[in-house]
Parts: C-alpha cells; structure tokens; sequence
C-alpha cells in the first residue's frame, strides 16, 4: 500500500530573486519560515510557480538544497523536476534525491505533446529510476499534453508512482481517475478554486498558489475537507474565491510574487519570459489584498 507523500495544503513556492535577478536566499528563508509558522503541509520547490523553468540547472539544485536544509524534515519537500528531455527529467530527479527532497513531482513533457503511449513510457523510465516518489503533474494550459484517466491507470501500477497533480480543470477527469485507479493513487488539486471539489470527490489536498500569501487559510480549509466537513469547507472555498481569482488575473507567478512583494517577503523581481504585473492589474491586486486583511 502506498503512503500519501503529504495530506492537506502543499505550497507551489515562489522563488524569490533579488534586484540583479541573482537567487535572494535570505527571502528564501523568510518565505519557509512565514510557512512552517502558518500550518502549511508540504512544499513544492522548484514548480512552475518558482520559476523553475528560467533558473538554470545549478541554481535549481542549490534552491532545492537550501529548502530542504531550512525545513529539516518538519513537512515533506517536494521537488519539481520535470522535463521534456526524458533523460534531463532523470537526472533531476536523480539529483533531488541525492539532496534529500521527500518526493518529486513531474509534469508532462511540454512542446514535444507525447501520445498517451509516450505519456507511459517517459513517466515509467522516471519512475524506474527514481529513488523518491513521483507525482504526475497534468497542467495542459500549460504543456498542450492532456492525459487520460485509462493512462493514469496504467501509471498507477508503478511502484514509485503515487499520484498526481491535476490542473486539468475537468472534474469529470478526476471523477474517472478515482473510478479506475487504486485508493492509493492519490490526486491532489492543482487549482486552488477546485480544492474542495475535488477533495470531495476523494482528493487528499491541494498544491497551491494561493498558500504563499495565505497558508493558514488553505491548511485549515484542506483540514475541514479531510474532516468530512464540506459544509465548512464550501464557506472557506467560497470566502478564497476573490483571492484565488486575483492570482490569475495574469499568469502566475506574476500575480503570486507581486503580492509577496506588497507584503514585504521578496522584491518584485521576476526572471524573463516573466515580467512585472501591468499597473492597473496591479493596483486592482492591491485592492483585494487589502479587502482580505493581507496589506495594512
């Protein structure tokens, strides 16, 4: 029987830079700390949300070697380490472990837009190789790859392969995925506007955006929905709905960031193709951050 790598709210963490766009480790700290302080379960480091994809091969590993140094084992770290070169994707993942991460988590080759075969066999030679387990990562607004649930099957049989994070926004996927695959292959939200309903429909969390700038509140609505409390769950979902909006009124992390930066734990500095959020964006951003108690 496989083991849930975390249950609850995992933060999709930003990497904070400095003005010279070099890694800003002291804000680093300060990001991990404002987490552990705050009930978060989990982290994601080196996702799309920390840019992982504009950071090169050594500052990666060093960012996933500090987050793992600071958090000490308190919550699991995970490391993104996915690649559209299946042998790229090996060696990262190879080398997290080396650094102690707790798990890895692997979206689906961008740009290259495998067929589901393909899907099978590039997560299969990650998963024979890796030392940790994997979790699937299906973003398709993102990679132009959609997996289906009869391939989440088949990779559910893998011994390394314990789930996935699925920002596919199709509920009816998820409901599919838990008809065909085990118990033990567990889904998490990767949508912080779909947490509840997916965790309805057996869900073990989220893996969030939102958890940067709020992880006490999505800790305690993961804790409600783990509880069978969907009632109080509903209200926590439905009182983040703004929020959660916000963050996407660009593409992330641009929206994340600025608000970390408004509220004094990083610049606001991003790595291109990334850039700053556009001034009325902004401002409107600003808005809700006050509206939800998060700037003075």
């Amino acid at each position: 029987m496989k083991q849930p790598v975390f249950t609850g709210s995992c933060t999709a963490l930003a990497t904070p830079f400095t003005d010279s766009n070099a890694i800003d480790y002291p804000a680093l700290h300060r990001l991990l700390d404002f987490q552990l302080e705050n009930g978060t379960d989990a982290v994601v480091v080196c996702g799309t949300t920390g840019e992982a994809s504009a950071m090169s091969y050594v500052e990666r590993m060093r960012v996933i070697e500090t987050v793992v140094r600071h958090v000490d084992g308190r919550i699991p770290v995970i490391a993104g380490t996915g690649s559209n070169n299946t042998e790229s994707a090996i060696t990262l993942s190879r080398d997290a472990a080396l650094a102690g991460v707790d798990a890895l988590l692997v979206v689906t080759p961008f740009y290259n837009k495998a067929t589901q075969k393909g899907l099978i066999r590039h997560y299969t030679a990650i998963a024979d190789a890796a030392v940790k387990p994997v979790i699937l990562y299906h973003v398709p607004s993102r990679t132009g790859v959609k997996c289906t649930a009869e391939t989440y099957a088949a990779l559910a049989k893998h011994p390394n392969i314990v789930g996935v994070k699925e920002a596919g926004g199709d509920l009816a996927l998820v409901q599919k995925t838990r008809e065909l695959c085990p118990e033990d292959f567990c889904i998490w939200s990767g949508n912080d506007d779909e947490t509840a309903p997916m965790m309805l429909f057996g869900g073990k969390g989220v893996i969030s955006v939102a958890a940067n700038i709020v992880p006490r509140e999505m800790h305690e609505l993961t804790a409600a929905c783990l509880n069978g409390d969907f009632t109080a769950a509903g209200r926590m979902q439905l009182k983040l709905r703004k929020l959660c909006e916000a963050l996407f009124w660009e593409v992330n992390p641009i929206p994340v960031k600025t608000a970390l930066a408004m509220m004094g734990y990083c610049q606001e500095s991003f790595r291109l193709p990334m850039c700053e959020m556009e001034p009325e964006n902004r401002e409107k951003l600003k808005g809700v951050l006050k509206e939800y108690g998060l700037l003075p």
